[in-house]
Formats: structure tokens, sequence, C-alpha cells
């Protein structure tokens, strides 16, 4: 008995060392699950979330979705959702997405960026969220060491769901640190590589949002924080991939402006 309590206590001391290495207790069910759950949340509350009813835009962004997650790079493509919602918002430049797949887009980001291809971009940053599960793997970093021991002690296993709770309470657990944005910032330019978009083009949002203040900026910088390095390593996957200049063929400005003519 106290030979397999040492063997318990080694592999947690293990998992408690490797929390810094993007170790995760959950499983890819529990971010389907939770994320259906935030939808849920969202949904039953339209005056902080008023849902855009125009399904000519929405389905527009859903078929980006579609296209982008159609990456060999795309894991959970069939497991989690992938499902996006536009939020009628003006005022909010943002967007964000669940653990699990639920995108959400604000009418104030659409309306700020010119091309499609920077659309894309933010989708694809948002997409790699879900599936490099940054939002679980920040979970377990904060339960830590006690929760693991538990698990593996096989004391009171409902406990993960409970201390999660109350761990992150609404949508706090969309606050991505600045290692989750540069991570989902290459792998959006993985994604857009096999697609008809500009892999670069999350630069043209970085030239949107530099330098700019106000409530609008710093809502959208309070999820997604953007140091200097974050612009440069844009700028320098871009070199490393030595992509020729873009063209209006793989920016695709007109027809995004004529989709944002449909925005209220």
């Amino acid at each position: 008995m106290r030979q397999v309590a040492w063997w318990i206590v080694v592999i947690v001391a293990g998992s408690f060392a490797g929390l810094h290495c993007g170790v995760n207790i959950f499983p890819a069910s529990y971010d389907a699950q939770l994320g259906a759950n935030l939808d849920q949340e969202i949904r039953n509350n339209p005056r902080e979330y008023p849902i855009l009813n125009n399904e000519t835009v929405r389905s527009a962004v859903q078929r980006m979705v579609d296209d982008i997650i159609r990456s060999p790079l795309v894991e959970h493509r069939g497991r989690f959702a992938y499902r996006v919602t536009i939020i009628n918002d003006p005022n909010t430049l943002n967007a964000f997405c669940t653990p699990g797949g639920y995108i959400y887009v604000y009418t104030g980001l659409m309306k700020a960026i010119d091309n499609e291809a920077t659309l894309a971009a933010i989708l694809g940053h948002e997409i790699a969220h879900a599936e490099r599960r940054h939002a679980t793997k920040r979970m377990t970093k904060a339960l830590g060491a006690q929760l693991l021991l538990d698990i593996a002690l096989g004391k009171n296993p409902s406990r993960t769901t409970e201390l999660a709770a109350n761990l992150f309470v609404g949508l706090a657990l969309l606050k991505n640190s600045r290692d989750d944005e540069a991570e989902s910032d290459e792998y959006s330019f993985r994604y857009l590589q096999s697609t008809r978009w500009y892999p670069g083009a999350l630069g043209y949002f970085f030239e949107k949002v530099k330098g700019r203040s106000g409530g609008a900026i710093e809502r959208l910088l309070s999820t997604h924080p953007l140091p200097e390095d974050r612009i440069k390593a844009n700028a320098q996957r871009v070199q490393a991939a030595n992509l020729p200049p873009p063209t209006e063929e793989n920016l695709r400005s007109q027809p995004y402006q004529e989709l944002k003519r449909l925005l209220p």
C-alpha cells in the first residue's frame, strides 16, 4: 500500500511539474460541454450580448469558419461546434471563442476592418484558442496539485466541476495570457496557409488597434493582450514564409465591403 501511494505521489508531482507545459486534466468532451453551457448563458443575456438577426451576414462568416477548419492542422473538427454568432454592438471591437468552438464576432469589429483576409485571420486566431484548449489548460493550472492528488486518490471526482465553476465564473475564463495569444497567432497563420486568404493578414488588424485608446480598445485588450512582440512575430512569420505581397485575390476587399453594407 505504501509503495502504491508512493507511485501516486510521483505521478502527481510529475503532472504538477507539467502544469507549466500545457498539461490538461480535462477531456476534450469537457471543453465541448463547457462551451455549450456558455453559449446558452450568452443567449440568455440579450442585454449584454444582443445577437444580430441577419442570417445572410452570419452565414457568410460561418462559411469562412467552415473553410478555415478544413485545415489539416485542425484536430477537433466534428467534435467542437465551430458555430458563428454575430453580436450587434458597433462600439465593441472584439471577437471571442468559448471552449468547444462557439465563435462570437462583434459588428464593431467587422466594421473596423477592411478586408475578408483580416477577418479570416481573426477567426483563425479564435479557432486556435479552442483547438489548443487554452481555457481548460488555464483551469488545470489554476486548480493545481491538490486537485490532481484528489483525482489520483479517487477522492470526490465531482469536485473538478465544482472547483472549475468557482474559479471561472461566466466568461472570465476567456481572458487569454500572452502565451495563449502568441500561440493562437501562430496557428491562425498556419491555418490560413491552406485557404484562399493571405496568411499574414492579422497584421492589418494590429495596425487598426495599435496606439488607439478608449473603452472599445480596453475591452479588446482585456481578453486579447497586444504586446509589441505579437506584432513583430507576425511580421517575422510573413518573412520566414517568403510570402509574396498580398493581392485583391487573397485579401478580398471588394466582397468584404459588400458584406459590411449589410451590417446595421
